[in-house]
């Protein structure tokens, strides 16, 4: 980002905190719902027919997004790798974004395919915990795979993201651990299992997911490389707060637009995991430590 990109962050603050303005800053973009794994939190992979949009449908979502106020964009799936138009693929709509005007990219990915060639700004791998926990959720070898397409990729700005269940919970601390010793990862953002319907069996005792949150503020406070802000995981013991989920916007695979999370649609905020949420109210109550997570992962 420039001085001038820079200068966007105050102004889009002004507005949204002193004017009330619930501009986005952040797009999460869904660019299909192909999927090359079977999680068992997921339910893509049993569609008969998916999705995937065309570069004219994403290029008009970009732009819708780009004019509400977003200025960052996370490309999701399915598995965005999997991408393709003709002679286009992920970074076709990685230079599409950089071209409207977006000051950076992401893509999450499974790590299952090869993506040293992706020209994203950052790049998030989705990480269910160590060995035996990871296949466990997501299929048998696909934490080898996952092992590899790290190793090979060669990006300077690579962080894993570790969804907390039911399933893994008792690899937590040898993930973040896995995640401190390894040289391809800068580092690991912890989030936990939100229940959308048919998936409530996953979801952790209260409990215990604030015995972890605490766990790995302990960690975060060593210096362990932990995206989360210690603000921000302290609101997630509780999530009675006021949420800021509208600091993002949602473009599903089918087209529907959502201003916030469709958690809130589906009436489970208050049971949510997604950790953004601790991170946006804390963004916006200026706690320093959310603010300076916050310019390390995006700027």
């Amino acid at each position: 980002m420039n001085l001038l990109s820079m200068s966007y962050l105050p102004y889009w603050f002004l507005q949204t905190k002193l004017l009330g303005k619930k501009k986005p800053l952040q797009t999460v973009l869904f660019i299909n719902n192909q999927c090359n794994l079977k999680c068992k939190h997921c339910a893509i992979y049993a569609r008969e027919k998916p999705i995937t949009k065309t570069f004219a449908q994403i290029s008009e979502e970009l732009k819708y997004s780009y004019r509400l106020g977003a200025r960052f964009v996370d490309f999701e799936g399915g598995e965005p790798t999997l991408w393709r138009e003709e002679d286009k693929n992920l970074n076709s709509l990685i230079r599409l974004a950089k071209q409207i005007g977006f000051f950076s990219t992401t893509i999450t990915t499974n790590a299952q395919r090869p993506f040293d060639n992706i020209i994203a700004d950052s790049i998030w791998v989705s990480l269910d915990g160590i060995g035996k926990y990871h296949d466990n959720i997501r299929g048998e070898g696909s934490f080898e795979k996952l092992l590899e397409n790290i190793k090979t990729s060669n990006h300077k700005a690579l962080s894993v993201n570790t969804v907390v269940n039911s399933l893994n919970y008792p690899a937590v601390e040898d993930t973040i651990e896995f995640a401190k010793d390894n040289k391809h990862i800068k580092s690991i953002c912890i989030n936990f299992h939100t229940p959308f319907e048919g998936t409530e069996c996953l979801m952790l005792d209260w409990k215990l997911r604030c015995d972890i949150i605490d766990m790995v503020i302990k960690k975060k406070q060593c210096g362990y490389p932990i995206m989360n802000s210690i603000s921000g995981l302290k609101r997630m013991k509780n999530m009675n707060f006021e949420k800021k989920c509208w600091i993002s916007n949602f473009i599903m695979a089918d087209g529907k637009r959502y201003p916030q999370c469709q958690g809130k649609e589906e009436g489970i905020c208050d049971s949510c995991g997604f950790c953004m949420a601790g991170e946006m109210y804390s963004i916006m109550s200026l706690k320093p430590d959310t603010v300076f997570a916050g310019i390390d992962l995006r700027i």
